[in-house]
């Protein structure tokens, strides 16, 4: 295509954004109501994606080691830990710290236990951690048939509630913003059908008079493509001006395992997921309208 030609369809596009007004407006006004949805969506899911792996990252495995077992047995069996594919951290913690740890998760109730510093009744152990959280139960299996492993524990029951809740969780969010992508994909169509409707006149005597159905549908796809753009602007808006302030609001905010994407990059790459969402149903919604008008 020439770019005289080309720029001449840029021209006719935006003219007929300007002529059809109102029609223009409701155009763009769906493309804004849904994408403000979207873009909800899209940084809720994406954070609760967030939480959810680091939860999952923060699974670990304590493997407590039987109390008659001398150095010899423990170095042995931190060997044999180390020779399993899925382990990605292994950690050794002494009985002294194990006690340590219990008196703070105990709080006041945690000061009973400081009788037992000089008796200590605790056992070693080792804690460890899989490359992927999925792997908890396998390693765990594996590691329970070793010797001088007194006990195995990952909350077994807790974890995989935890995994099945993340999952549905993630499957149910692509589910949701993928129908309202095709949500806002049909409005708009539906949308702009009506205002080709109007202008089926002037379609068909371009066609009457020779035009190709290239030279007509191109203002048309330039006009679908703006006003995807323009409907995407205030979307737009509201993710980077809103997220900063939810970002900025949350900063102090001392939750475990609750954490913001940073602000940069994320709120620009939402910003441009909007941007290439509300050209694309735009450009996909002129094309589907103009298409049985160009059939004389």
């Amino acid at each position: 295509m020439k770019l005289k030609t080309l720029k001449r369809h840029f021209v006719e596009g935006s003219k007929n954004i300007v002529r059809n007004g109102w029609m223009t407006v409701a155009s763009v006004g769906s493309v804004t109501t849904t994408l403000i949805l979207v873009s909800v969506f899209l940084v809720l899911i994406f954070n609760l994606n967030t939480i959810a792996t680091n939860v999952e990252e923060d699974v670990e495995i304590k493997v407590y080691i039987d109390l008659a077992a001398d150095q010899a047995a423990i170095d042995k069996l931190e060997s044999q830990i180390k020779t399993i594919e899925e382990v990605s951290y292994l950690q050794f913690s002494s009985k002294e710290n194990e006690l340590e740890e219990l008196i703070a998760d105990l709080g006041e109730e945690g000061e009973y236990w400081g009788m037992f510093e000089q008796d200590n009744p605790l056992n070693d152990a080792f804690v460890v951690k899989t490359e992927d959280p999925l792997d908890i139960k396998k390693v765990a299996t594996s590691i329970n048939k070793f010797d001088n492993v007194f006990s195995v524990e990952y909350g077994e029951e807790v974890i995989q509630k935890l995994f099945k809740f993340n999952e549905y969780a993630r499957y149910i969010g692509i589910a949701l913003i993928a129908a309202l992508i095709l949500t806002a994909g049909f409005l708009i169509s539906n949308t702009i059908k009506i205002t080709i409707i109007a202008r089926s006149r002037e379609i068909n005597i371009m066609k009457l008079v020779g035009a190709t159905n290239g030279f007509i549908r191109w203002p048309f796809f330039i006009e679908g493509l703006l006003m995807g753009l323009l409907g995407a602007i205030i979307p737009v808006v509201v993710v980077l001006v809103g997220y900063h302030y939810l970002y900025d609001s949350l900063q102090g905010v001392n939750f475990p395992y609750f954490e913001l994407l940073p602000y940069n990059p994320f709120a620009w790459q939402i910003a441009l997921i909007l941007l290439g969402i509300g050209a694309v149903i735009g450009m996909w919604g002129s094309v589907m309208s103009v298409r049985k008008f160009l059939k004389v």
